[in-house]
């Protein structure tokens, strides 16, 4: 039956993705400036002959709807086309770039959820004693503060100053790691390198804290209120009335009902993570996903931006379902 449902969720998806595709496409093709002339300016002079190959080479000198057409036949067939600027084909581009996203997500993800659920838990059970007040202003503190600039001040503490950590990139150049999967911690861990893979968990760690701690804050306060609430339910009373330790009522009953709300919380996150790092991957020039849609969406590399987009657009389709998945784990009477 859960499988079933699972599949009516992918299907009821697909006029979503299509929406998403029209609409990309369409303000793409309404944003200023003109692929060609820009990839003019990057070569020199170029004759009107020149321009007017390229022109129709990307079916630039097509009525707009007669594109849209094209780009959809295309997408149903899963072709996401190529890219101008690139000559490449964009899913071969997103290829080559995803992995490092993922694992950029995931570390950010790790980080926040590590800090988040202590403080989280501590905070609703300690509830207006120091400690809940000190974490609730750091998760206002972490709520209000742009990753990009946090990410900026632990570049000037920890690479510039203590020379601790590395600035920018993913792995030293002279790691020598064989690539299997694209994350590079876990191939380090598959072929067995060490250096690799001590040299790729620093180069991940800055950019990792810097957009972990929004994620830590939300999911802090989330599970605090979460908690407050089930603590002061008639069913942990009873579980105290009959004789229950502390630590069991507030892990065992309780925090498996606050994990609902959270979850919901942590799935939003994830596809945040996922498609919203691009000022962060910029910052530290990490070679992601969102790095690779920024300069597409300056070089006007139309086919390129719908790719990526789309594949937000899953990433977050995909982590809405896994989301109402874990809903019926967490509490079968639940239902998709």
């Amino acid at each position: 039956m859960r499988l079933v449902k699972v599949i009516e969720r992918l299907l009821a998806a697909i006029p979503i993705m299509l929406g998403v595709a029209v609409i990309v496409f369409v303000f793409m093709r309404m944003t200023p400036g003109d692929p060609v002339d820009i990839m003019m300016g990057q070569g020199g002079t170029v004759s009107e002959g020149e321009v007017e190959r390229l022109r129709s080479e990307f079916n630039l000198d097509k009525p707009i709807h007669v594109q849209l057409g094209l780009f959809l036949s295309d997408l149903a067939r899963g072709d996401l086309g190529n890219s101008f600027t690139k000559q490449q084909p964009v899913a071969s581009l997103i290829g080559e770039r995803l992995p490092a996203t993922i694992e950029l997500a995931f570390g950010s993800l790790f980080i926040g959820l590590l800090i988040a659920f202590p403080i989280g838990i501590l905070s609703a059970v300690k509830q207006n004693s120091l400690l809940d007040r000190l974490s609730m202003g750091a998760a206002f503190l972490g709520i209000s503060m742009p990753s990009f600039w946090l990410g900026i001040i632990l570049i000037l503490i920890f690479s510039v100053k203590l020379h601790w950590l590395p600035v920018q990139g993913r792995i030293d150049y002279d790691a020598g790691l064989q690539t299997v999967t694209g994350l590079y911690m876990l191939d380090s861990i598959l072929t067995g390198n060490g250096p690799a893979l001590i040299s790729s968990l620093k180069h991940l760690i800055l950019p990792s804290i810097a957009l972990g701690s929004a994620v830590a804050a939300i999911v802090a306060r989330v599970l605090r209120s979460s908690l407050l609430e089930i603590l002061r339910s008639d069913y942990v009373k009873l579980a105290r009335a009959k004789g229950a330790g502390e630590t069991t009522v507030v892990m065992k009953h309780a925090v498996r009902n606050a994990l609902i709300p959270t979850v919901t919380v942590v799935g939003l996150q994830v596809g945040v993570l996922l498609g919203g790092n691009m000022i962060v991957e910029t910052v530290f020039s990490w070679p992601g996903l969102g790095r690779l849609v920024v300069e597409a969406i300056f070089n006007r590399d139309f086919p390129l931006v719908q790719g990526a987009v789309m594949v937000y657009a899953f990433i977050f389709v995909a982590a809405n379902l896994v989301v109402d998945v874990l809903y019926t784990y967490l509490n079968p009477k639940i239902e998709m």
